[in-house]
């Protein structure tokens, strides 16, 4: 298999942008330069409580891309990490690399001592029939205020 992981850096800005764009109009949103701006500025932080994040490649391209955020938990003292977004282009489904992207964050998980890993995702994404394959299903349901 010709997929390697790496850390986002600097250099990535344009690749990593236009796979999270991909990502946010698969969700049905899109955001402003200025949230891409923040967001591109956490994952290259060194703040470890900021967002991390892996980008997948083949042959020198971006194909895929994961980020997540550790954060305290109130019941598991090592804290917890959020699988916040995690997209893979759709030509390149099927061949493993969102299944590396979740093991990235499943390292870093066991690297910090975090208890778990947890994502959410909508009812009727494809990808969870890999979600039930590395991960377990909870019962819970997610509630929020919208602005």
């Amino acid at each position: 298999m010709d997929i390697t992981l790496k850390a986002v850096e600097p250099a990535d800005r344009e690749a990593w942008a236009a796979l999270w764009r991909d990502y946010l109009v698969f969700y049905g949103t899109a955001r402003d330069r200025t949230a891409y701006d923040a967001a591109f500025a956490q994952l290259l932080s060194d703040d470890p409580h900021s967002f991390a994040g892996r980008l997948a490649l083949s042959r020198g391209r971006v194909i895929g891309l994961a980020h997540w955020v550790w954060h305290p938990h109130m019941w598991n003292p090592g804290g917890v990490i959020y699988l916040q977004d995690l997209y893979v282009a759709p030509r390149e489904r099927g061949r493993g690399v969102a299944s590396r992207l979740i093991a990235a964050a499943y390292e870093d998980a066991d690297r910090r001592g975090a208890a778990s890993v947890y994502w959410l995702t909508q009812c009727g994404n494809p990808a969870r029939a890999l979600y039930d394959r590395v991960a377990e299903r909870t019962e819970f349901v997610k509630y929020q205020r919208s602005a």
